[in-house]
């Protein structure tokens, strides 16, 4: 009998936490329209509210500052516009720039125009350039608007951790709005909006252990906000219309309540995994290429390369290891293609990459049958090196 598969692409999505699937459970009669004011309603509320109140804590904020979406995608498409609010006082955003490394959720740059987008380039160790952010910004043309800059707490490729709170600062002395891509860093990293600096966070459920379908867009305060994405009816306080997915929250709050409390104790065990793995993939293959491991990466992550295997190739061969792992980004509805983490890295994205990223029910064993798998790929590409 083969073995069970073993599943190593928690950055691409997290299996649901114990703790969310039991709440959904618990919730999955409470099927009253949360806008509703009758009893059946005011429940579906009470649970919604409750788990707002959960995301926030993960945030470091308040349950106010919560707007829940579909997902981390509609959050980042809600909040890069050019049209905000003060208030009542309109508040007009001239140009967005974003670091070479975003999600494609940012770099497609929501609502504003292309020409009114320019990237920020990043240094060869994968960490956003300050310096050329601070030139970028200097240059700005004030008249068009205020500038508003995204960059991602942790690459979701590399692991790497970015300077935010820097970059917070230098936003800030120019009278920009800053926005942070959390989604990485959500239950890998304490969260807290203030201390980082950021005017609006985004993080997304499936990624912590929560069921898909839902996310949040996390503001630092309630007077300043995005013209809505989605009209209609007027829920989430009028910042996104439409009914919400009241069992896709509920779960969501419970997960973001586990990363909570079990962030310390899961950084410990998946830190020491994560060692036992790189060292086990060395000894295989000493040309292994670990991109991001000079410097902070979040424990989970392992983003290689072994020369001579295709990305594409190396995917397959590990599925049919058994093994569930990616080539990069698992967002571009399966596509495989160069990395453009690597290529903004100055590193030749031909050469590709993989991704194994690890999570809160990972064990030894897991990581030692990964090591095999890969021993055994790095085995036969030295023999079909040879062979040619």
């Amino acid at each position: 009998m083969a073995p069970p598969r073993l599943y190593l692409d928690w950055n691409a999505t997290a299996p649901l936490h114990p703790a969310a699937r039991a709440a959904i459970m618990r919730a999955i009669d409470v099927f009253g329209n949360p806008n509703s004011v009758h009893g059946e309603g005011r429940a579906a509320r009470a649970a919604i509210e409750g788990a707002r109140r959960k995301v926030a804590a993960l945030a470091g904020t308040g349950p106010g500052n919560v707007v829940f979406t579909s997902g981390a995608t509609e959050a980042a498409n809600l909040v890069l516009t050019p049209d905000f609010r003060m208030g009542r006082t309109p508040l007009r955003l001239g140009h967005l720039y974003f670091s070479a490394i975003e999600h494609p959720a940012v770099r497609e740059g929501g609502r504003f125009a292309r020409e009114s987008m320019t990237e920020i380039p990043v240094t060869e160790a994968g960490i956003v350039d300050l310096d050329a952010l601070g030139l970028r910004l200097d240059a700005h043309d004030k008249a068009a608007g205020l500038p508003m800059v995204a960059i991602m707490l942790v690459n979701n490729e590399t692991g790497i951790v970015q300077p935010v709170e820097a970059a917070a600062k230098i936003v800030h002395a120019h009278g920009g709005l800053f926005v942070v891509d959390a989604v990485q860093a959500a239950g890998r990293i304490a969260l807290d909006i203030e201390k980082i600096g950021a005017d609006f966070m985004i993080v997304s459920s499936h990624k912590i252990g929560g069921p898909k379908g839902a996310g949040a867009l996390i503001a630092r305060g309630e007077a300043l906000m995005p013209r809505p994405l989605i009209q209609g009816g007027g829920q989430e306080r009028g910042h996104r219309s439409g009914t919400q997915n009241s069992l896709a929250l509920i779960g969501f709050g419970a997960a973001a309540e586990a990363a909570s409390d079990e962030l310390e104790a899961r950084n410990a065990t998946i830190g020491t995994l994560r060692e036992r793995l790189e060292a086990g993939m060395r000894e295989a293959a000493s040309d292994v290429m670990i991109h991001g491991e000079g410097g902070e990466r979040v424990a989970n992550t392992v983003f290689f390369t072994l020369p001579g295997l295709k990305a594409e190739t190396g995917q397959i061969a590990f599925d049919l290891e058994g093994v569930a792992l990616s080539a990069g980004s698992a967002c571009s509805s399966g596509r495989l293609g160069e990395s453009h983490v690597l290529t903004a890295m100055g590193r030749d994205a031909k050469l590709g990459a993989l991704r194994i990223s690890l999570g809160f029910s990972t064990t030894e064993d897991d990581v030692d049958r990964a090591i095999a798998a890969f021993a055994k790929i790095a085995c036969r590409r030295r023999s079909a090196g040879e062979a040619a």
